[in-house]
């Protein structure tokens, strides 16, 4: 299925201002607000479900340089009103 990026942004930051964000968007999800993305002269709002894909992907990248670690963390719905409940599950902790 071909992608659409409507939103993209990446800067080099702090970890406590990456945590800053993150809970930002925590408090948001918790709370049922839209989420607004903003980044210079683009932007998008977004409002996910209540029940969403949530993806946890750890990768290192090898090639001509250093190897690169990331962490990618995903959410996903359907592009509809209706939300998916089909993904449920307990597995995930961190700590």
């Amino acid at each position: 299925m071909p992608e659409e990026v409507l939103f993209e942004s990446e800067h080099s930051q702090s970890r406590s201002e990456v945590a800053a964000y993150l809970r930002t968007v925590a408090d948001r999800l918790d709370g049922d607000a839209t989420l607004t993305l903003a980044d210079g002269d683009q932007s998008v709002d977004i409002e996910p479900p209540a029940t969403v894909a949530f993806e946890v992907k750890v990768e290192r990248e090898t090639g001509s340089g250093p190897d690169e670690l990331s962490l990618e963390l995903e959410l996903e719905w359907d592009d509809t009103d209706e939300a998916s409940g089909d993904e449920q599950t307990d597995g995930l902790d961190i700590s």
